[in-house]
């Protein structure tokens, strides 16, 4: 079933397991205790950081079958990509597991774009289990988009800092995890900023648009949820939406969280906070979702990771950054009461 932007899951289904990998700077924040892997230095074992972001992700992936205890044979889609030019890390991965591979691509908001795909293939009928992924790296990333490490640039304070770490989420068509119940599939929205060290003023339009589009579809307000977690906007990011929602009057102050703000144990040189793919999919993956599976201390979560569409080709010319935002409500829901949660009212938002 489908309502403007809005696709509702009526099979529900359902986060077989999650499996995280992250860097020492990340473990030493908040995910650091809910990890499955947490690395001692950021090489891996590795000669090069690109090298180190395959071996984190294709972990990340091993992992999350393993606590799924399903074989790779038995999996019938592998949804992944990352911020790497022609998206390398995902491809070879999927070259090492020999999953069926559907590359995509959303940037940073690439983990709700995943579960949001993965979910249509699942409650579509196409699927028993599919398996979606995505991880970042500073150093991979850093060189990449903005300048050769060796230079010791100084970071301008709106910047954020990419995380170091990847996720890895199987999708079953039954089970008793948590329920996908619905997803907003984004725009692209770009308001004209051009700095590619300020994601969060870049990024927060879209994820401002997804979600009134959500709520809109939906008929849900945001205290529907016990949580509305976005994607890297990072503080000032973060600020930007929550202003942004109340001008049309939808207030989020009061359950929002953001997985750049709360991925690191905040220290001067953090800035901002936290950015790249990896940021929200080892969020969700390990302190969010054990608060949703071990510990039930949530019951629904709205999730919208963000994502900016920008490459060296476009910065170098001169181009704004477009920015898009993909949104995934992860609840819950007993298996019997799950098509009562499909239903829903349309409520108009101011």
């Amino acid at each position: 079933m489908r309502r403007g932007r809005t696709v509702f899951f009526e099979n529900a289904p359902r986060i077989a397991a999650a499996a995280t990998v992250a860097g020492p700077k990340e473990c030493a924040g908040i995910v650091g205790a809910y990890t499955d892997v947490p690395l001692g230095d950021d090489m891996f074992g590795e000669d090069t950081f690109e090298r180190a972001e395959r071996k984190m992700l294709l972990t990340a992936v091993k992992k999350s079958l393993e606590k799924a205890r399903l074989r790779e044979e038995e999996v019938d889609f592998f949804l992944s990509g990352d911020l790497l030019n022609q998206i390398i890390s995902a491809s070879f991965t999927a070259r090492e597991t020999g999953l069926p591979f559907l590359g995509i691509y959303s940037a940073c908001s690439t983990m709700s774009e995943g579960l949001l795909l993965g979910g249509m293939l699942l409650d579509g009928g196409y699927a028993e289990h599919v398996v979606t992924a995505t991880g970042s790296h500073f150093s991979s990333a850093e060189r990449q988009y903005r300048y050769p490490l060796e230079l010791g640039t100084t970071r301008p304070p709106q910047a954020q800092w990419t995380v170091t770490g990847a996720g890895s989420f199987v999708l079953s068509r039954t089970g008793e995890g948590p329920a996908l119940t619905c997803g907003t599939c984004g725009k692209v929205t770009d308001f004209g900023v051009s700095d590619v060290n300020n994601m969060g003023a870049a990024m927060a339009p879209a994820a401002a648009d997804t979600l009134l589009t959500h709520f809109a579809d939906t008929g849900r307000s945001p205290d529907r949820y016990d949580l509305i977690l976005t994607g890297d906007l990072g503080a000032l990011g973060s600020r930007l939406l929550k202003d942004l929602l109340w001008e049309k009057g939808a207030d989020i102050s009061a359950n929002h969280v953001d997985c750049g703000e709360i991925v690191y144990k905040i220290v001067e040189d953090e800035f901002q906070g936290g950015s790249g793919a990896g940021c929200s999919a080892v969020v969700l993956g390990s302190y969010i979702y054990d608060l949703l599976q071990k510990s039930g201390q949530l019951g629904s979560v709205l999730f919208a990771a963000t994502g900016a569409l920008l490459s060296t080709v476009s910065s170098g010319q001169g181009e704004t950054i477009p920015c898009i935002s993909h949104a995934v409500a992860i609840e819950r829901v007993p298996r019997q009461t799950r098509k009562k949660a499909s239903a829903p009212q349309r409520k108009e938002q101011p």
